[in-house]
Order: structure tokens, then C-alpha cells, then sequence
């Protein structure tokens, strides 16, 4: 999945293991590096998960995400 990819690509780059290109490209996109510097109140998690519930809800008209939702499986579980 998409998270399980970002995270590698994470871990990869606090191991210096990450591609030159590949850090141009996510720096190029503002990709957050490290989750735990962030000064902000509400956490990264958290705000990502709001906004992917904002995108259902402009495409599915409500916020009732199904657990098994093709799409964001875990988008649903975090819902509910």
C-alpha cells in the first residue's frame, strides 16, 4: 500500500539508503521526512487521515467509509 511505501521511503533515508533522484523527488512534493519534528498541534497522522476523509467525502457525497473500502481500507477502519 501507499503508507507502507512511504514509510520504507522513510526508513531508507534515516539509513542514507534512498536514491539522490528519488529524495529530489519527494523533496520536490514537500514529502515530511521525520513525523516526530513536526510543531504543529494537530499530528501529521491525523491531518493526512481528515484530509483522505475530506477526498471520500467530495467523491462519495457522505463519510460513512466502509471497513473494506477498495480504495483506503484502512481509511475505513480509521473512521469507524
Amino acid at each position: 500500500s501507499l503508507g507502507k511505501w512511504v514509510s520504507q521511503q522513510r526508513v531508507f533515508y534515516k539509513k542514507n539508503a534512498l536514491n539522490p533522484d528519488r529524495i529530489q523527488q519527494l523533496n520536490s512534493i514537500g514529502f515530511i521526512w521525520d513525523l516526530r519534528n513536526q510543531s504543529k498541534g494537530i499530528s501529521l497522522k491525523v491531518q493526512n487521515r481528515f484530509d483522505e476523509l475530506c477526498a471520500f467525502k467530495a467523491q462519495n457525497g457522505h463519510c460513512n467509509v466502509p471497513r473494506n473500502n477498495v480504495q483506503n481500507k484502512s481509511l475505513g477502519v480509521w473512521v469507524k
